[in-house]
């Protein structure tokens, strides 16, 4: 009976780590971390939550995009988004088509917004 016992806690104790190493691999947070360290493109984003702030890594650069809820024709969608730099010196080496692919992107997801860029990206836009 012991080992019968012994046999089954082993059994669960694999399906826990099995699960647990799924978790991980599929986790989004792991996702954007990998991409930035890769300095690939990675959007990563909670539609259904309006209230929580998304984040992009392009070229190593990771942005942050805050977005506000508001009224088109038809229904509440998301109507603005502001969108920085964690770290604005890394934007060394950005140019103007770069920060466009982004906005692209982010209007892909959300295609009633407007955009709108804080300081240096800007002023860099603006010229």
């Amino acid at each position: 009976m012991a080992v019968f016992l012994f046999r089954i806690l082993i059994l669960i104790a694999f399906f826990i780590l099995a699960y647990s190493a799924i978790k991980y691999f599929v986790n989004p947070k792991r996702k954007l971390e990998l991409a930035h360290e890769k300095k690939l493109f990675f959007f990563l984003d909670d539609k259904l939550n309006v209230r929580k702030n998304f984040l992009i890594t392009y070229r190593g650069v990771l942005f942050e995009g805050e977005k506000y809820l508001g009224t088109t024709d038809n229904a509440f969608e998301v109507v603005t988004i502001q969108v920085w730099a964690k770290n604005t010196d890394k934007l060394q080496g950005l140019n103007k088509e770069d920060f466009y692919f982004i906005e692209k992107e982010i209007l892909l997801a959300y295609p009633n917004a407007s955009i709108t860029w804080k300081s240096p990206i800007k002023d860099l836009l603006l010229r």
